[in-house]
């Protein structure tokens, strides 16, 4: 992916042609640092078995496979045929290529979950981590599958079949627009309507940034004594992964209404409101329920870690 990283940051400079009003290189690009992201996640992921070590040995192989699988057919079906990679079904290849990508993801998804499981039954040495973990999982593993909202027939093309033609994609990213029209730089996100690519990719990196949440509160310890305590730590993570899975609850419902994340509408923004004070709220009971303990009888730093 790191190459592959490389190799696309040319192409979007050294090369003008585009494919759905986007350049060729430009999901190549995305793609290669979200899966750096995920894989390298997993991998410390993995180290967290002593137990089943081996088990998360070959999910971990599964998953890189399967991606690997996946990315050679993304620049394969872009970067050489020049073609749409996700919902073309224009040609008997393209649709081979959509069912093999379809196939590769889902194993992925199941290799996934099996290590999720895995360290769900895994005793883990810090109770915070362990939230961080197992929610990172659990909220990540409904971001992905949330991704199949983009594969369902559009009305349009739901209206062309019944008039006796042939669609050349069946589903799409974009709810009330059409695909590829103004959108965010570089991730392409639409301006005018919903984006069903949102919620697939906030909840998928909750994989990275809830454990990282659980690292900042450690950190954090240091200072605040009342952190020191991991119940309190382990408690402010469930909360965490309870206001992601509100967060990626939230980007959903609004993506499907045809609503553009930078045009959130008084609902939205509303709900959103509601959804900050509710984790503050709870943050702050978490912590005003927790005396803070004595400094004298708290563990060292290197202790917790």
């Amino acid at each position: 992916m790191t190459v592959l990283f490389a190799v696309a940051t040319v192409g979007l400079i050294v090369d003008d042609r585009t494919l759905v009003n986007a350049s060729l290189w430009a999901k190549p690009w995305k793609f290669s640092i979200s899966i750096a992201l995920y894989t390298v996640t997993l991998s410390w992921m993995i180290t967290l078995l002593p137990k089943w070590r081996r088990a998360g040995w070959w999910a971990g192989t599964v998953v890189a496979v399967a991606l690997a699988a996946d990315m050679v057919l993304l620049v394969w079906q872009i970067a050489f045929r020049g073609r749409q990679l996700h919902f073309n079904v224009a040609g008997e290849l393209d649709r081979t290529i959509n069912g093999w990508l379809a196939n590769a993801a889902f194993t992925a998804w199941g290799a996934t979950l099996v290590l999720g499981v895995l360290l769900l039954f895994q005793k883990l040495p810090d109770k915070a981590q362990a939230s961080a973990v197992r929610g990172g999982l659990a909220v990540a593993l409904t971001g992905l599958m949330l991704g199949m909202l983009m594969f369902g027939p559009k009305p349009e093309q739901e209206a062309m079949w019944q008039a006796g033609m042939k669609s050349p994609v069946v589903g799409g990213h974009s709810v009330g627009v059409p695909d590829g029209g103004p959108g965010l730089p570089l991730i392409g996100w639409s301006t005018t309507g919903g984006d069903l690519r949102i919620p697939h990719f906030v909840g998928m990196h909750a994989l990275q940034l809830l454990p990282l949440l659980a690292a900042l509160l450690l950190m954090l310890a240091t200072r605040f004594p009342v952190l020191r305590d991991e119940l309190v730590r382990r408690r402010l993570m469930r909360t965490a992964t309870a206001g992601y899975f509100g967060l990626v609850a939230l980007v959903t419902w609004q993506a499907l209404r045809g609503q553009s994340i930078v045009r959130p509408d008084f609902w939205t923004m509303a709900a959103g409101a509601g959804l900050v004070l509710g984790v503050a709220a709870a943050v702050w009971g978490v912590l005003a329920v927790t005396p803070a303990p004595d400094i004298r009888k708290t563990p060292a730093l290197h202790d917790l870690k």
